[in-house]
C-alpha cells in the first residue's frame, strides 16, 4: 500500500496537509478496486497526478467559457451528457481527479457506488467519493490489466483510454518513471518487450478490446470542431523573362569636312591696243 512518503515522492507538488487528508481515502479506494500491486499503483498515481495537477484540481473551473455553455440544453452536447434541465451544465460539471461530467454520468457512477450524486453532485469532488469514482473508472476500463504489463506501450494505451488521445503524455511518463522507481516496479518487463519487438518482424498487432465505460469527457472531446485546413494551390513561381540585350549603338559616320576651294576667278580680258 502506498505510504505518505511514497506519495510525496511521486507528487512533490502535493502539500503535506492535503497529503495527510487524502492518503487514507486514496488507500481505501485503491484497495476497493484492486489497485494494490506496485505496477498498478504506479500507473494509477501517475495518471491521476497529471489529470488533477497533483490533486490540486478536484473540480472543473467554471467560467462559463463558450465550451462550457454548450453543456446546457438544448445543445447536442447537452443531450449526449444527459443534461435536460436549465443549469445542468454547471450543476453536473467535471468533478474528481478523473472528472465525470453530465447528469447521465453522475447517475451511472452514483448508482454503481451506492451514492445519490444527482441529489448532491458536489459530493463527487469530496476526496472520499472522488477517489472511488477514479477507481471505478480505472477498473471498468480494464486499466488494471494494462498496468500489469508495466511496459511503455501499455502505459500509452492507458493514456489513450483515459484521454482519448495522448495529450500530456510526456508529463504522464515522467510521473510514471518516478512512481516505478519509488514503488519498486522492475524494468525487466519493459526491456524484454522492447527486445522482442526489435527482433520480431513488424506487423500490425490487434488492439485489445476496450470496455465501453464513459465519463463524459469523451463526448466533450468529440464535440470540439476540428480546424479545417485550407487547401491552397501551389504558388507558381514566375520565371523572369530573359532581358533583351540592348542593340549596340551604331555611330553615324559623318563625312569628313572638306575645305571649300575658293571660287575660280576669271581672268580679266586684255584691252585691245589702239593702233
Amino acid at each position: 500500500m502506498v505510504t505518505s512518503e511514497e506519495l510525496h515522492a511521486i507528487m512533490p507538488g502535493l502539500p503535506a496537509a492535503r497529503n495527510a487528508q487524502f492518503l487514507p481515502v486514496l488507500q481505501a479506494a485503491m484497495t476497493e478496486f484492486a489497485i494494490d500491486a506496485a505496477a498498478r499503483a504506479a500507473a494509477f498515481l501517475a495518471q491521476l497526478a497529471h489529470e488533477s495537477g497533483q490533486f490540486r484540481f478536484m473540480e472543473e473551473i467554471w467560467g462559463p467559457t463558450p465550451a462550457q455553455r454548450r453543456y446546457e440544453p438544448p445543445t447536442t452536447l447537452a443531450t449526449q451528457l444527459g443534461n435536460t434541465e436549465p443549469g445542468d451544465g454547471h450543476r453536473f460539471k467535471g468533478r474528481g481527479p478523473i472528472q465525470i461530467t453530465g447528469r447521465a454520468n453522475y447517475r451511472r457512477f452514483g448508482d454503481l457506488l451506492g451514492i445519490d450524486l444527482i441529489a448532491s453532485p458536489e459530493q463527487a469532488a469530496s476526496p472520499d467519493t472522488a477517489f472511488r469514482i477514479a477507481g471505478l473508472f480505472w477498473s471498468k476500463k480494464g486499466l488494471n490489466e494494462l498496468a500489469d504489463r508495466a511496459t511503455a506501450d501499455a502505459f500509452r494505451e492507458i493514456t489513450r483510454r483515459i484521454n482519448g488521445g495522448f495529450n500530456g503524455l510526456a508529463e504522464r511518463e515522467k510521473f510514471y518513471a518516478v512512481a516505478r522507481t519509488v514503488l519498486g516496479v522492475p524494468d525487466a518487463l519493459a526491456s524484454r518487450g522492447a527486445a522482442a519487438r526489435a527482433a520480431a518482424p513488424r506487423a500490425p498487432q490487434p488492439r485489445s478490446a476496450e470496455p465501453e465505460f464513459e465519463r463524459g469527457y469523451e463526448a466533450i472531446r468529440a464535440s470540439v470542431p476540428r480546424r479545417r485546413t485550407r487547401k491552397t494551390a501551389p504558388i507558381k513561381r514566375r520565371t523572369p523573362k530573359p532581358k533583351a540585350r540592348p542593340k549596340p549603338r551604331v555611330k553615324k559616320r559623318t563625312p569628313p569636312r572638306t575645305k571649300k576651294s575658293p571660287p575660280k576667278r576669271s581672268k580679266p580680258k586684255a584691252a585691245k591696243r589702239k593702233r
